[in-house]
């Protein structure tokens, strides 16, 4: 993946039937670039010039009576999966705890390994993800996770960034054993994510 098939991301994600562009959807825009150049810059880039590379992540499906807790980061406007990198050292499952306690001030306790993720293409990594829920501490925004909500299992919100709905699904089906799934993070899911992103700030005040 490189920069010429972002931009080329990026003309399918804005493209659309009215033209030119409403005020509105160019402000969504004009706010988007930056994010989105940060992105590409973290994955794209070499650790020595600042990219950011995650070899493994882990995400928690976080399930309460009010429904499964999905977060919306400050980079990506999109709902998602709270999670995040696994530090030098660090279990798995201590890493889980730590992020979803970071992002969103919540306790967990882990239920059960829903299965692991191999992501190619853009942004590779490996998606560990485990089924959790709440055991204390109070629902709050963060800065890396500024938005949060429970959502009902059968009214998931449209705007789940793609990559997070096969885990979901994994999750709320409640399969016997964990599963283990190759995903290619191409210009589809890149356009997607892009669309996401774009609808969520034009809604925001």
């Amino acid at each position: 993946m490189n920069f010429a098939r972002l931009r080329l991301a990026a003309r399918f994600a804005t493209a659309g039937p009215v033209a030119p562009l409403a005020a509105g959807r160019l402000r969504a825009l004009a706010s988007a670039l930056p994010a989105w150049a940060q992105v590409a810059w973290e994955a794209l880039a070499p650790p020595i010039a600042g990219g950011t590379g995650r070899a493994r992540v882990v995400q928690a499906v976080v399930r309460s009576p009010e429904g499964v807790l999905l977060s919306e980061r400050r980079e990506l406007r999109g709902w998602e999966l709270p999670g995040g990198a696994v530090r030098s050292g660090e279990s798995d499952e201590d890493a889980l705890r730590r992020e979803v306690r970071e992002e969103t001030g919540l306790e967990v306790a882990i239920e059960r390994h829903v299965g692991d993720y191999l992501r190619t293409g853009f942004r590779a990594h490996l998606a560990r993800v485990y089924a959790c829920r709440v055991a204390g501490g109070a629902l709050r925004p963060s800065r890396e996770a500024p938005r949060h909500a429970w959502f009902a299992p059968a009214a998931l919100p449209d705007g789940i960034f793609p990559w997070f709905r096969g885990p979901l699904d994994d999750a709320l089906r409640e399969l016997p054993a964990p599963v283990e799934r190759r995903e290619h993070q191409g210009l589809a899911a890149i356009a997607a994510g892009m669309r996401i992103d774009l609808a969520t700030r034009r809604r925001e005040p």
